[in-house]
């Protein structure tokens, strides 16, 4: 029941897909999964994810002739209530893949405590896990395994950040593989599980009452150490549902731990830009902050 379930699953996912792209299931057994049935469905109109149990990742490959052998994993955002698979997960990926980049759309877990044992690291396993998973293959499919960064919107960029800052404390297995993103971009990133952040995540992540224990593990602005990857963000000024001191106090724990860094704040734009406008108008600014550090030439 429990695999006719997956199928089910990752059969609905790919209509809601490109038809050409490869997914693959992250696990053969989720870890820390309690036997209590999938919820897990999706909306086609949204191309959203909820009540994510069964994490994948979909593949985009650039053709052989762009390719340039760098790669991205793409978290989609959606307040760890859902995943925002289209603006924020596929569009963002066939970008890359255009662009001579490989891209990896990662539909991680959303936090249950019903069905997690803790729930709170089931979106960072994924997000290793896929780090694990590209890096393995990387050979296989045409990837520089030192040029893997890891992207993130609003919640997603919670998880992307938690990846770049939380690496030498894996919640997974490294087998041997580092689990180091080489760059992260971060797009309304929700970074602080604290005031500063965005309430819906933490309580969806962290429970009602986390201890302050727990808000500063989570608080990536405070987990920040000189092999933190570098990073890019970009955030709206007006932004009012994540403030842009998310990311402006995670630019700072960058500059003073000698981090590279570039920030774009945009003057106006609110939570969630990305959904309206066109690629074009903001996407060039990860390709070139990949240039600048010599991820792409």
């Amino acid at each position: 029941m429990i695999l006719r379930t997956i199928i089910s699953s990752l059969f609905l996912f790919q209509l809601f897909t490109a038809p050409a792209q490869t997914i693959i299931p992250l696990y053969e057994k989720v870890p820390g999964m309690l036997p209590v049935p999938s919820k897990e469905r999706y909306d086609s109109a949204r191309q959203g994810a909820y009540n994510v149990t069964h994490p994948t990742v979909t593949v985009y490959l650039p053709e052989k002739d762009k390719a340039t052998g760098a790669a991205v994993i793409v978290c989609p955002g959606g307040g760890y209530g859902m995943l925002v698979m289209g603006n924020e997960g596929h569009k963002i990926a066939k970008y890359f893949a255009d662009h001579g980049v490989a891209a990896f759309v990662l539909k991680y877990r959303l936090p249950d405590e019903e069905r997690m044992k803790n729930k709170s690291h089931a979106p960072l396993q994924d997000a290793q896990s896929a780090i694990q998973l590209v890096r393995q293959r990387a050979g296989e499919w045409g990837i520089d395994a030192g040029k893997i960064g890891i992207m993130g919107f609003s919640a997603g960029g919670h998880l992307a950040s938690s990846a770049s800052v939380h690496f030498s404390d894996p919640v997974i297995p490294s087998n041997g593989v580092s689990l180091r993103p080489d760059f992260t971009i971060l797009v309304y990133p929700v970074i602080s599980m604290g005031s500063l952040g965005h309430s819906g995540s933490r309580e969806n992540l962290l429970g009602k009452n986390p201890s302050p224990q727990l808000i500063e593990k989570f608080s990536s602005d405070l987990q920040v150490t000189k092999e933190t990857p570098p990073a890019l963000l970009i955030h709206s000024s007006n932004d009012k549902g994540v403030p842009v001191y998310n990311s402006i106090n995670y630019y700072s724990a960058l500059q003073k731990n000698g981090v590279l860094a570039e920030m774009h704040i945009y003057p106006v734009g609110d939570h969630g830009f990305v959904l309206q406008w066109p690629l074009e108008d903001w996407m060039p600014l990860s390709l070139n902050f990949m240039k600048s550090i010599g991820i792409l030439r």
